[in-house]
Parts: C-alpha cells; sequence; structure tokens
C-alpha cells in the first residue's frame, strides 16, 4: 500500500482526502470503511516507523490479522462461549473436533470466488496442505470419511482467512466460529426452523434481543436468475454479486454484474426489481402469484419451502425475528436450500461495536442506515451435496448448520461491560499468614483443600506481610482467607475471614475442609 516515491505523512493526507471525498458523496458503506482501514493501518505505520527509528530496535507485534487477549477479555470471551455451548447441548448436540489444516484438495472447490482467501501451508512431508477455511467443509469430510448419516453436532474452533484484514470492521485472519449442524434424512424445514430458533436463543442468552434473521432459498434466487434469463453458467457468480447488497448500495452491484461479470444489463434490471424486496410469508404469497417467477419450477419449489418454513417458525415462536430478504445470497457454493443470516438491529449494539473497533471510524459510519447492524453475526444454511464430494460412491447426506460469528458479538460485549469489575480467577480461598515462619504451615493447608477440589492460593514469599495479603484477596475479589498465627497453631484452630463484609471466626483446624465446603455451597445457592 506504501508509495515508495511519498513519505507517509503525505499518504496520510492523500487517503485523507479520498475518504472524506467518498463521505460526501455518499459511497458505500464497504467503500468508506474499507478506505478509512488504508487510513488507519498508515497512521499505525507511521507510529510504528517513529518506534523502530527512536529505539533502533526490533518491535514486537502480533501478526498482521490477528489479536492477543487480555485476562479480562477471555473472561468475557469464556462467559459467552459457555452460554453458546449451553444451547448447543440444550438442543441435543454432541461435540467433535477436526485438525486446524486439512489438504488442500479437501478445501479446493468449496468456497467460489472466497476460495482465494485460502491459506496454504508449504510442503511439509509430501502432502499439500492448507488452514480450514471454516468449520462447515471438515465436518463434510468427517461424517464422509467417517461413514456417519446422521449426527447433530456442535464445535468451536479457529478458523484462518488469508484475507487483507481490516480490524475496524471486524475482518480478521485468524478468528473463532461456534458452529451448530444437522445432519441425516429429515422431513422438509423441521430442523432449518431449529437452527434459527438456536441463534436467537444464543442472542437472547447474550442479551442482544434486537437483532433480525434474515432468509432466502438459493431455489429462489436460481429460479429467480432462470426467469431473468441469466445463463447457468453464470449463477454462481450473479449470486455472489448480490450478496453484497449489505454493504453496497445497488448501482454499485449492477455495475459489477454487467461491467465485470458480462451480465446484459435489461437481465441485471429484472434481477433488481426482485432482490431489493424483503417481506415476510406475505411476500412468499406475492412470489408464489408472480407471472414471471411462475414459470421455474426451482422458484415454485423454495417459495413452498418458506412457506412451510415461516409455518413451523411461528410454532417455534421465532417468526417475528424472521425477515424474506430476496437480496441474501450467501455467496458460498457448496449451500443448496435455505440460508440464513442474522444482524442486530439496535443503534446502541451499533454503536458498541463501532466504538470498541475505533473511534475514529465512527463519525463515519454512524450516518449508515442502522437497520443493516453491524454486518453478519451469524449465518449459514443448507448444503446437501457437500458430503457427497467427498464419497466414494457420491452418496449424500442432507445437512443444515448455522455458525455464529462470535468476534463481532464479543466487540459488542467487551465495550458493554468495559466499567464493570470481572473476576479473572476463581480462587476462592486464600491461606495466609499473620506472622514469620509460618510457609510450610500454609502448604499443608493448600494441599489439603486442593484435595478437596478447593480452589486455593497462597503468597509465594516465604515470609509475606499480612496487609498486602489481604490486599491480594480484595483485588482479585476471593470471598474467604484463611488466617494462621502461631496463637491458632497451638490451639488447633485457624481464623476464617470473609473478605467483603470483613467479619472473622475461628474454626477447628480438623473441621476446616468441612466448614469451607458447606460456606462455599451455600454462597452458589
Amino acid at each position: 500500500m506504501a508509495d515508495a516515491g511519498k513519505s507517509i505523512a503525505d499518504q496520510i493526507k492523500e487517503q485523507g482526502e479520498i475518504v472524506r471525498k467518498l463521505k460526501a458523496e455518499k459511497a458505500g458503506i464497504d467503500k468508506i470503511t474499507e478506505e478509512v482501514s488504508k487510513l488507519l493501518a498508515l497512521k499505525a505505520q507511521q507510529g510504528s516507523d517513529k518506534d523502530e527509528k527512536s529505539s533502533g530496535k526490533f518491535v514486537l507485534k502480533t501478526a498482521k490479522g490477528t489479536r492477543d487477549f487480555n485476562p479480562r477479555q477471555m473472561v468475557i470471551r469464556q462467559q459467552a462461549f459457555d452460554k453458546i455451548i449451553a444451547c448447543f447441548k440444550r438442543h441435543g448436540a454432541e461435540t467433535l473436533d477436526t485438525p486446524v489444516f486439512e489438504l488442500k484438495e479437501v478445501l479446493t472447490g468449496k468456497y467460489g470466488e472466497d476460495s482465494k482467501l485460502i491459506y496454504d501451508l508449504a510442503d511439509q512431508g509430501g502432502e499439500i496442505l492448507s488452514l480450514r477455511y471454516d468449520l462447515t467443509v471438515p465436518f463434510a469430510r468427517f461424517l464422509a470419511m467417517n461413514k456417519v448419516g446422521s449426527i447433530k453436532r456442535y464445535q468451536l474452533g479457529k478458523v484462518y482467512r488469508r484475507d487483507n484484514p481490516a480490524m475496524t470492521k471486524g475482518r480478521f485472519r485468524e478468528f473463532f466460529q461456534c458452529d451448530f449442524d444437522i445432519a441425516g434424512p429429515t422431513d422438509p424445514m423441521i430442523p432449518d426452523v431449529e437452527c434459527v430458533r438456536v441463534v436467537t436463543e444464543i442472542l437472547d442468552s447474550l442479551d442482544l434481543s434486537e437483532h433480525i434473521v434474515k432468509i432466502n432459498h438459493r431455489k429462489i434466487l436460481d429460479g429467480l436468475f432462470e426467469a431473468c434469463g441469466v445463463p447457468d453458467t453464470q449463477f454462481r457468480a450473479i449470486c455472489s454479486s448480490v450478496d453484497k447488497l449489505d454493504k453496497s448500495p445497488w448501482e454499485e452491484v449492477r455495475k459489477e454484474m454487467t461491467d465485470e461479470k458480462g451480465l446484459a444489463p435489461e437481465k441485471a434490471d429484472q434481477i433488481g426489481q426482485y432482490v431489493l424486496r424483503s417481506g415476510q410469508d406475505d411476500l412468499v404469497e406475492q412470489l408464489l402469484a408472480d407471472p414471471k417467477l411462475s414459470l421455474s419450477k426451482s422458484a415454485i419449489e423454495g417459495l413452498e419451502a418458506l412457506k412451510l418454513f415461516f409455518r413451523y417458525a411461528e410454532l417455534y415462536g421465532v417468526k417475528k425475528r424472521v425477515k424474506f430478504d430476496m437480496s441474501l445470497a450467501r455467496g458460498l457454493d457448496y449451500y443448496t436450500g435455505i440460508i440464513y443470516e442474522a444482524v442486530l438491529t439496535s443503534i446502541l449494539y451499533i454503536f458498541l461495536y463501532i466504538k470498541r473497533q475505533s473511534y475514529f471510524i465512527s463519525i463515519f459510519l454512524l450516518d449508515q442506515n442502522p437497520e443493516e447492524g453491524v454486518g453478519s453475526i451469524a449465518g449459514g444454511g443448507r448444503y446437501d451435496n457437500l458430503v457427497a464430494l467427498f464419497d466414494p460412491k457420491a452418496k449424500a447426506v442432507p445437512c443444515v448448520g448455522v455458525s455464529i460469528g462470535i468476534e463481532r458479538i464479543l466487540a459488542i460485549l467487551e465495550n458493554r461491560e468495559a466499567n464493570l469489575k470481572l473476576r479473572t480467577v476463581e480462587t476462592q480461598v486464600y491461606v495466609a499468614a499473620a506472622q514469620k515462619n509460618l510457609l510450610e504451615e500454609r502448604m499443608k493447608i493448600c494441599a489439603e483443600l486442593w484435595d478437596k477440589e478447593i480452589k486455593t492460593e497462597m503468597s509465594y514469599k516465604a515470609n509475606p506481610k499480612l496487609l498486602g495479603q489481604l490486599q491480594t484477596c480484595e483485588e482479585q475479589g476471593i470471598p474467604w482467607a484463611i488466617i494462621i498465627g502461631q496463637s491458632e497453631l497451638e490451639k488447633g484452630v485457624v481464623k476464617l475471614r470473609h473478605v467483603p463484609s470483613r467479619q472473622e471466626e475461628e474454626i477447628e483446624r480438623s473441621k476446616l475442609t468441612d466448614v469451607l465446603k458447606h460456606k462455599l455451597n451455600a454462597s452458589i445457592v
């Protein structure tokens, strides 16, 4: 990105002009954020150059598109993961895991235009490998390889994209996905609706209740393209263009269809009359009566499927959260039926997400339509033919699933809880000494409590000061402190201090673990 003939300061000035011009022209949000990301990268480079010149040393940083997470962030992440896993288990899913890298041929040809983002690894021992792009394709490989015909599974794991990272847009090269999939023969739409129910349960449990789940059907899109005269060979390419409507205006998408992909302008205009429409089952009925779409068998099959979907969605209590959006396309090649994508709709959530990523970028994004949310926070769909690609006999295993975009959700949770005091340790008891030369006694008590699975700590100094030990308890939120001194040892007791209230009581040494367990259990209740 850097121009060797210009200084960083000059490049920053020019990039700032580009951003201001795009803002004045009300360009698409995707274009603005892309240019703002370049500006931020230049500023970061300027600061990095200054640091290196001033110190003359190598500047430590994480690799581009990756992040470290401090203990506070990890607490928030783990709490979110626990709620997500609890939901998956509530719906009867069992877990499995797959390697972070696969044979390259397993991943090749499964992601459409996004295949260029697959991370290839250097040849090691004669195998050409790549880092996994998502958790879905490895799952399909697992089903075919192990001859599994039916399973309900969840998986949490890191995936990798050789993307141009934009931290301000929540786009990373390494990030977590949380997947829920139902594989095996079923009657139409029953598991598909459950996947949407899973998404809404998870977002509600994370206090992100203001969201919608956009749905569409690949057969409707294929029928639409057929009805508008798009050649079969261009279906996936045009589908990929339509998928950009959540980030770019129709004019830009139309231009890509015609100028870059060679679609006739009149055909693009026909498509535009449909893909900008949204609604619920009322729109399904309107499209079933549409003279053009009614001639397409594929479109009718897709619309009848969504009609059934809305009936089941009402029974599962999620119909009000669902919007039939004709612009939803999801560019991955392996989808065959219903597709869905969840977005947050609250302006507060949007602001928190933007603020977490960058205050600088917020001045450009808050003018955008808040109903578009912060981008996709969950997505998925039906992929009935993917497993057959790996099976020697091309045996198909019907599958439907959803992936939770945890990184964007966590950005909101971290910012929302920025002022809350969070415990980063789970220690229940701290063993303290009031006098010197009691290290071995403290160690004995710790060993006893560890044997009883009580989370216990003590100072690593041989003769720590009592005030410092008690301050550690208060700073880390440790609820109980055991205090021993020479007189307590002689009497066969210890002092048990409730740290929040600072109340103390003497406990017989022989009854210590029983008393502690009772108090800890009582506090849980």
